[in-house]
């Protein structure tokens, strides 16, 4: 999981087949406009397979804008905790038959692979004969996850970008050419706005194939649900769902029907793959959570598949046959049903053409209500009943080569209209950024540029947005969200005060802040970091949290993290995942943990005993640096500084130089005791709020160095977890620049690709490519709280920032300006090393940068970030004593050499 104060293609356009491509890329429709050079860049297969769920990226490439409420994404496996709904297994080695069909097309809110799926809503097409009397044996409906899956069309070329696979991934439009098992094929659209779904399927001529074939769509409302990560603990939530307007089976729409939606099926889930993990005083709550949903179907073809603009009238009216299928029994003609293993089906209407059968629908989501889903459907992607066939899916049918008309302008409700509308919100938000490395034919700046493109997109898709019309609102902040979208800061942290507000316990008292919340808390890690990341809105200036009232109440919940325990806190283990307790937030603080003369979490009473008392110390910190800003008496600050800068090394234990848990009698629990995802090696380096006493443990700089030196040539740093992610950049505070620059280039090369198991850990919301995206700027922030960024390597010649300012305000009356930030490195792809940095034209001398230099621009709104790049070790931010323990030493003026030995 990690901690979530961590900071943190080739064209991507990929293959439907050459003629998709073409007129998908090409002839710039609304699948690839506005222009954007980094979105081209996006990889969404980055990430999504590993040969184990903690060597995987665990990312879902789904369609949403940035923050997107609920994310749509095709089905490749069953999704749960330690499983995502989209699998690129078949990229592996010798997994080329693994996860070769879809299942449907998901709307999911899993955030990670190790959280589990809300309120999930599944669309499924299907293809069956017609029976010789005209009618369908309904028994043939595949409602199965296995059964229902239909195979991806694919070439022999599984070196191409897309694996050979007829397959589009985007973050605004998806597409995928599947066999529809009936000698027929299904293309198979979608893209998403926040709150609603869009999806489009064309299948190929009815008439094809052995008889008479009837498409339908499945519309799956509630699954069998997996809780744990264990595939056979399957629970059974139930749903609902109900067919509106109210039309008879078979029977004509009114006239007054025709003004309504062509066909809606309305309905919720009750699915919380979590629940079992919320705290039991949230329980009572969360039990009532449901995932609304209100899912409008058109069928253009249906009366005219040729014609985009002729609605359906009086004398061309559409009956339907639809009903539902509960336990795997079918009720045609009925119109509503609640409980477990439920679907609602549609067929489509008989259009007695030779001609593709298309179907267009948009599913509105909601946390609040039916009607809400609704309201969002109309509000997101306004109807439009004259939605025909997209021209992708033109270009797909076009097997004679006879290119149709390309669509000008979209027009609302079209799946062009909704993609690009995506796609814009992308752009912009990308368009923040520029970059520039290597040449055209430079594979190597390819692959950097892929990633780092698609890193951006994997960290601005978390938090989620969960408000509706003001009525709810959820989400958490990164160090990077703060430079590329402060206007998004406010709203996270309302929400986490929002959250503290809520969990009154009793009402009408003051609740918690989040730890990991998954619609509502988990519990899941250690430590209460929403300190840190309200304490760091607050010290960058972040606009929105400027009020009396608003840092008062921020304050009150942080301190009350610092000083009050959990329920029962001397009774409860409070372990991982652990069911039945209430809220975990700093789970021993009322045992030795403040206990003068003492000041640990007890590894013999708590879980991650180490790991707990390390993070409460950054905790306290944070809540340190907080209480600085606002102000606050000088008995809170003494008490929280002396804590955080203390008991960190109540841990050291002098004897093996590394941290250890303790009982609460003091004695040593074991050297492998109380961590979480991590180890002794990683955890003995984290003291980030307060290096200078960590490398004094450590016997001095020279000593220090040579335990990081040890560290990673004894293969124990780990890329893949957070707890290790700040470690290379502590060579350059122990005056050993040189080492950073060299091991973060490493680091990426090792643990970054463009492959789908590109990412050799959990990118667990963005944090994986959070540490890529600042290491590529050339500095990080190991200490979110401190204001400050380490500074290691810049991989790119130039690298641009037009960013908001983080002090502008929502109001129109503000007069802020906009900041450019540029970071120029020349010769990065080739000169690893620092010779000299500058910013605004002042030299830096040490190797850290304050977050108010990169915001303080001048006049023009500029600020100049230049690195001078060099192929040798430099003088700059290194140590000589520390040079000469490691082996080089001067070899002329400002010049260094490495000792081959």
């Amino acid at each position: 999981m990690g901690k979530p104060w961590s900071p943190a293609i080739l064209c991507l356009f990929l293959y439907t087949s050459p003629t998709v491509l073409a007129k998908t890329v090409a002839s710039g429709n609304a699948f690839s406009q506005p222009k954007s050079p980094g979105l081209d860049s996006v990889n969404l297969y980055i990430g999504t397979t590993g040969t184990e769920p903690n060597k995987a990226g665990g990312m879902i490439p789904s369609v949403a804008p940035p923050f997107g409420m609920t994310r749509w994404v095709a089905q490749t496996q069953v999704s749960y905790v330690s499983a995502t709904p989209y699998n690129a297994s078949w990229a592996l080695e010798g997994g080329k038959e693994h996860n070769e069909k879809i299942h449907g097309f998901m709307g999911t809110r899993q955030p990670a692979i190790w959280m589990g799926e809300s309120g999930s809503i599944a669309v499924v097409p299907g293809v069956i004969y017609e029976e010789p009397d005209g009618g369908v044996n309904l028994e043939d409906i595949r409602t199965e996850f296995e059964s229902r899956g239909l195979k991806v069309v694919s070439r022999n070329d599984p070196q191409a970008v897309d694996y050979g696979r007829e397959e589009v991934v985007t973050p605004s439009y998806y597409s995928v050419l599947l066999d529809d098992g009936l000698d027929g094929r299904v293309f198979c659209e979608m893209s998403a706005t926040s709150r609603v779904g869009h999806v489009q399927f064309t299948f190929s001529n009815p008439t094809k194939g052995k008889g008479k074939k009837r498409p339908y769509i499945l519309i799956e409302a509630a699954r069998p649900s997996i809780i744990t990560s264990t595939p056979t603990n399957v629970t059974y939530p139930p749903g609902y769902v109900k067919f509106t307007p109210s039309t008879p089976q078979g029977q004509p729409r009114s006239d007054e029907q025709k003004e309504q939606p062509q066909l809606e099926v309305c309905g919720y889930s009750t699915e919380r793959q979590d629940s079992i993990i919320t705290p039991v005083s949230g329980q009572a709550a969360a039990s009532q959570f449901k995932g609304y949903f209100c899912a409008r179907l058109n069928f253009p073809s249906a009366w005219d598949p040729t014609s985009t603009t002729t609605p359906p009238s009086s004398s061309s009216p559409i009956s339907y046959d639809y009903g539902v299928i509960q336990n795997g029994t079918a009720y045609p003609g009925k119109q509503e049903a609640s409980g477990p293993v439920l679907s609602a089906y549609v067929f489509l209407p008989d259009s007695n053409k030779d001609s593709d059968g298309v179907v267009d629908i948009r599913v509105g989501t909601s946390f609040i209500s039916i009607e809400q889903a609704r309201a969002n459907l109309d509000s997101e992607i306004p109807s439009d009943v004259t939605t025909g066939p997209s021209e992708a899916a033109q270009a797909d049918n076009d097997h004679e080569g006879d290119e149709k008309a390309v669509v000008g302008d979209a027009k609302p409700g079209t799946l062009e209209w909704t993609a690009r509308g995506v796609r814009s919100e992308w752009a912009e938000l990308l368009g923040r950024m520029e970059i520039e490395v290597g040449g055209e034919d430079d594979k190597e700046a390819e692959v950097m540029k892929q990633v780092f493109w698609t890193g951006v997109v994997h960290s601005l898709q978390y938090p989620s947005e969960q408000h509706e019309a003001n009525k709810y609102w959820s989400g958490a902040i990164w160090a990077l969200q703060i430079l590329l979208v402060p206007e998004r800061i406010p709203g996270m942290v309302r929400s986490m005060l929002q959250d503290y507000q809520q969990y009154a316990i009793p009402p009408k008292q003051s609740g918690w802040l989040p730890m990991w919340k998954n619609i509502v808390e988990t519990n899941i890690m250690v430590g209460t970091h929403a300190d840190s990341l309200i304490a760091e809105a607050v010290l960058k200036n972040v606009s929105g949290l400027n009020t009396h009232a608003d840092r008062e109440l921020a304050w009150e919940a942080v301190w009350k993290d610092c000083s009050v325990p959990p329920v029962a806190d001397w009774e409860r283990e409070y372990g991982d995942r652990e069911e039945f307790v209430d809220y975990e937030v700093r789970a021993g603080l009322s045992s030795v943990y403040n206990v003068p003369g003492k000041g640990w979490v007890a590894d013999d009473v708590h879980s991650e005993s180490a790991s707990r008392t390390l993070d409460y110390a950054y905790d306290d910190f944070a809540a340190y640096t907080l209480a600085k800003l606002l102000k606050k008496p000088r008995n809170i600050l003494v008490f929280l500084y002396v804590r955080a800068m203390n008991v960190p090394f109540n841990l050291f234990n002098d004897e093996t130089g590394f941290m250890e848990a303790r009982n609460q009698d003091g004695s040593w629990a074991g050297e492998d005791k109380g961590w979480t995802e991590g180890d002794k090696w990683a955890y003995s380096f984290d003291v980030v709020h307060n290096v200078p006493e960590l490398i004094r443990k450590r016997g001095g700089r020279v000593n220090f160095v040579k335990s990081l030196e040890e560290h990673f040539e004894g293969g124990h740093n780990d890329h893949t977890n957070e707890p290790s992610h700040h470690i290379p950049y502590l060579y350059a505070l122990s005056g050993a620049a040189f080492k950073t620059q060299e091991r973060v280039r490493e680091i990426a090369k090792e643990n970054y690709g463009n492959l789908a198991d590109g990412l050799t850990g959990n990118e667990d919301c963005g944090q994986m490519s959070a540490w890529y995206i600042f290491s590529a700027m050339g500095f990080y922030p190991i200490n979110p709280v401190s204001g400050e960024y380490v500074v290691g390597s810049p991989f790119f010649e130039h690298i641009r920032l037009n960013l908001p300012n983080p002090s502008i305000t929502t109001t129109a009356s503000s007069t802020a300006a906009p900041i450019a930030i540029t970071i120029s490195a020349p010769g990065a792809s080739t000169k690893p090393y620092v010779r000299s940095l500058t910013v605004n034209g002042v030299r830096v001398n040490e190797p850290v940068i304050k977050h108010e230099q990169l915001v303080a621009a001048g006049g023009d709104g500029n600020v100049e970030v230049v690195f001078e790049m060099s192929e040798t070790v430099e003088g700059w931010g290194n140590d000589r004593e520390v040079l000469a323990a490691l082996g080089v030493w001067g070899a002329g003026k400002g010049e260094w050499s490495r000792d081959e030995l």
